[in-house]
């Protein structure tokens, strides 16, 4: 089923979501999509066929970008040995608000079933000047399921000589696997209260990455193994008052990589070399980067 309907509007906010249900095709061996609602501004077209049986799909916002006081969801579903791809066409912008609108807000629900992988890998995040954003990711994951998470975050428009100019930026994720939560985490920034470039938050880097990495069911060996080959790309691609990476395990079932950068190249760069390899180590199959369409 497909649905396609106008915005919910009341007053200054916009309701939009996704729901998505991806499907293994036992015949063919191919990941299908087999339902699709969505409201705008989110939206999609439809899902690429992927050489190794995903299936690839583009997360569009007819907004151009994320609005003072959108309320928007996005809840997925990948079924049993179903293999999914997310990316964005571009870099999600949050705008500045008018006045008197609350924060705009994303909420996301993932549920992963067993021998599924879900690979969710956009572009950057760029809060406007005078922008308030939350959101709130959940996701679940069932025993022998895989996930491949990464959210980067820019300090504002850069060119326009914006750096954290923007008023607030909230994130809480949660990841359970088995049912048993193996991350959590909430941040919050707000530049205007507490200086983000203090070396307890940021220092001198503008960027922040977060990459996990889960497949749940592995023996702690082989999560030992990867991590010790994570560090090593880490060590290699740090430089001290340009970018730094981190490596660290999860309670089980995985790792979690960070960085803060003074560029983005340098991050987007690092973040393919952690996926290939990772996903090489994990499953035995090449990473297949995106393919956009604009």
């Amino acid at each position: 089923m497909k649905t396609d309907v106008s915005p919910v509007s009341s007053g200054n906010t916009v309701h939009g979501y996704l729901r998505l249900r991806f499907e293994h095709d036992e015949v063919t061996q191919q990941t299908r999509l087999m339902r699709c609602e969505q409201q705008q501004p989110l939206k999609v077209i439809r899902a690429f066929p992927l050489a190794d049986g995903a299936a690839l799909l583009h997360l569009h916002n007819l907004s151009g970008g994320v609005l003072g006081g959108d309320q928007l969801a996005m809840h997925v579903e990948v079924g049993e040995d179903a293999c999914v791809q997310l990316t964005t066409t571009s870099a999600t912008r949050l705008y500045r608000p008018r006045a008197n609108v609350p924060p705009a807000q994303q909420h996301n629900g993932m549920h992963v079933a067993a021998g599924g992988l879900l690979e969710y890998l956009p572009d950057m995040v760029i809060p406007f000047a005078d922008a308030r954003y939350q959101q709130e990711t959940q996701i679940e994951l069932e025993e022998q399921a895989g996930l491949f998470w990464w959210e980067t975050l820019a300090p504002g428009r850069t060119a326009r000589g914006e750096l954290f100019a923007y008023e607030l930026f909230s994130n809480r994720t949660k990841i359970t696997a088995a049912k048993i939560p193996i991350a959590i985490e909430h941040f919050k920034l707000e530049p205007r209260v507490r200086e983000v470039s203090s070396l307890a938050r940021f220092g001198p880097y503008y960027y922040l990455s977060t990459f996990y990495l889960c497949h749940v069911g592995l023996e702690a060996t082989r999560w030992l193994q990867l991590e010790q080959i994570c560090n090593a790309i880490a060590h290699k691609r740090s430089t001290s008052g340009e970018i730094i990476w981190g490596v660290s395990a999860l309670v089980a079932h995985g790792l979690v990589v960070r960085a803060l950068s003074r560029q983005h190249q340098a991050i987007a760069e690092g973040l393919l070399e952690f996926w290939r390899v990772a996903k090489q180590e994990l499953y035995g199959r090449a990473a297949i980067v995106p393919r956009k369409i604009y």
